[in-house]
């Protein structure tokens, strides 16, 4: 089974005095590209963190936000006292008669008035931020499964037209070399001169085996089906069904300049579009 690298996930819960988010949005990349978005007072967990974002998401352009929302009355900024006396003092010498609810307004907006206690990451707390990170995680990972459900069908369709459409290419294949050997009969026949049969009939065995697609079908079969293998393979393969498809797309190239015939030639390119489908699609699978 296949997973797209497309994928969100987001999971919350409530502690006693804060509200934790997580939320993990990801698209895909040609390898991971991880930006993290988090509390300053939470960078010290931020490597642990990406590890295990890595492990478990792979790849992808992946965006982790935590998002930590204070739900008591308790809060980490505190006016500094010391420093607002000290602010209303001066100026109560530069203006004695001064009204002190005016100075107090002015003192709070003063430098460092404020201050904001820097707090320890409780140990108890970040494993609960853990759970809800690891449910974030689940929920991402089963969008992108359930992506890669979609793109599995859109994939076994789209071979499943190719490998028509090649049938209906190979249908032509006696019409054709007809055709070209009636050609060159009929150019050699305008020049009016005698040939010998034998050399001719040598030389074109020799052209049509040019134009021969034999190969490119079989390959281009095996390619089709070694597609649908790896799709069921148990392994993350997105890198190698963009291989596959590039050998699918050589073969296929071959076939349309080898094919000489204008209703191959139709068939070759609707081919070539079905393929061009899949290869924008592989660019999201895992």
């Amino acid at each position: 089974m296949i997973h797209s690298m497309t994928g969100f996930g987001k999971a919350s819960k409530q502690l006693a005095t804060k509200k934790i988010t997580v939320e993990i949005k990801s698209l895909n990349s040609k390898g991971l590209d991880l930006n993290t978005r988090m509390p300053s007072a939470y960078r010290e967990m931020e490597l642990g963190l990406r590890n295990q974002i890595a492990h478990e998401l792979e790849r992808g352009k992946v965006d982790f936000s935590l998002y930590i929302e204070v739900t008591s009355e308790e809060t980490s900024t505190k006016i500094n006292a010391p420093i607002v006396k000290a602010y209303i003092n001066q100026m109560l010498a530069i203006l004695p008669e001064a009204d002190a609810t005016e100075l107090m307004k002015m003192a709070v907006r003063m430098p460092d008035t404020l201050k904001t206690e820097r707090e320890e990451i409780n140990e108890d707390e970040w494993k609960e931020i853990q759970l809800v990170i690891n449910d974030a995680l689940a929920h991402i990972k089963d969008f992108r499964k359930t992506e890669g459900l979609s793109l599995e069908a859109d994939f076994v369709k789209r071979i499943e037209n190719i490998r028509n459409l090649m049938q209906q290419a190979i249908s032509f294949d006696p019409e054709r070399i007809a055709n070209v050997k009636e050609r060159l009969r009929n150019a050699v026949a305008e020049l009016e001169t005698t040939i010998d049969e034998n050399r001719f009939e040598q030389e074109l065995i020799y052209y049509i085996e040019k134009l021969d697609i034999t190969e490119e079908k079989v390959r281009l079969g095996n390619h089709l089906d070694y597609f649908i293998d790896t799709l069921n393979s148990n392994e993350a393969n997105g890198r190698k069904l963009g291989f596959i498809a590039q050998e699918m797309g050589r073969e296929i190239n071959t076939m349309g300049s080898k094919s000489n015939h204008a209703e191959m030639q139709k068939i070759v390119v609707q081919m070539k579009d079905e393929l061009e489908k899949i290869k924008e699609q592989v660019l999201n699978v895992l």
